[in-house]
């Protein structure tokens, strides 16, 4: 069952058209990523949806019907950037928002949910950066809602931090919830989205699983070899392959049957690595490696 279908969202700024006919639905307790360069527009898309921006044309269905006045107390946003007052402690500012909703979670579940509970007395300016991105998902959180927006939820977290997180977004889903993500992190979106949707310059250039995406599009594996390893035997080897003089690569769709003609040319596979094609490498292959801002 889909619970958000977005059908030909247009959204136009005078002579600039940031959304171009975008259309994509959401399957119910699924994570939805929404990937892309600067200025694809995925931004604009996120906030058409959430209802903070007005398209320009399009329809946006929830759960089978138009998006009604009532849209916004059923969802969940977890905005990148959220000004918290300082002076308030964690408990008080899950008991400020939890005044803002006619229905609320239990603050007690959402503080065990989060991991809030050694940090529950603490001021909100002397939270560290995953502490504080916890705080942030349980205020989405806190108006059950059933469809959660995470932007970039993982943004500037260290390694530890960002998969903790990932933990409390992966039990979030296992318990029904439905999760539209929006990040620049390929092995965040590769680690949590069942599906993805990849934009640029307002279009949806590519949309499946993860693993869909990569089989579709960047399929094949790299062997790295230090160039003097295989000086000798770079004319038996009979493929292509890469130099830069100091490291040769060789791409290939089934590295057994390379790797064998390798052993069969006498090449020391001792200091080998194999790159096996990821989700960063479809993103760069479908949107160029050139910065667009």
């Amino acid at each position: 069952m889909h619970i958000l279908e977005v059908k030909n969202l247009i959204k136009s700024y005078r002579d600039i058209q940031a959304v171009r006919g975008v259309s994509f639905a959401v399957e119910e307790a699924h994570c939805f990523g929404l990937l892309g360069p600067n200025g694809a527009g995925k931004t604009t898309t996120m906030e058409i949806i959430e209802d903070i921006i007005e398209p320009t044309s399009g329809t946006i269905y929830y759960k089978g019907a138009e998006r009604s006045r009532s849209f916004r107390e059923a969802i969940g946003i977890q905005f990148q950037h959220t000004s918290l007052l300082n002076f308030l402690s964690v408990r008080e500012t899950l008991a400020c928002y939890q005044q803002l909703y006619r229905k609320s979670a239990d603050t007690d579940w959402l503080i065990e949910k989060c991991d809030l509970s050694s940090i529950i007395e603490r001021k909100n300016n002397q939270l560290s950066g995953g502490q504080r991105q916890r705080l942030m998902l349980a205020l989405a959180l806190l108006n059950q809602p059933d469809l959660l927006f995470l932007d970039e939820p993982s943004t500037g977290l260290d390694p530890q931090s960002r998969r903790y997180l990932w933990s409390i977004v992966e039990e979030i889903k296992k318990e029904g919830k439905t999760i539209i993500l929006t990040t620049h992190s390929m092995e965040e979106a590769e680690f949590l989205c069942d599906s993805i949707a990849i934009m640029d310059q307002g279009l949806i250039i590519a949309e499946g699983s993860p693993a869909e995406l990569i089989t579709t599009y960047c399929n094949t594996n790299t062997i790295t070899l230090p160039h003097n390893t295989v000086a000798n035997q770079l004319g038996c080897l009979g493929m292509v392959y890469k130099t830069n003089g100091r490291s040769v690569s060789i791409q290939t769709t089934h590295v057994d049957t390379t790797l064998g003609r390798l052993i069969s040319c006498g090449v020391d596979l001792s200091e080998m690595t194999v790159h096996s094609a990821n989700l960063e490498d479809v993103f760069l292959h479908l949107t160029g490696r050139k910065l667009r801002d």
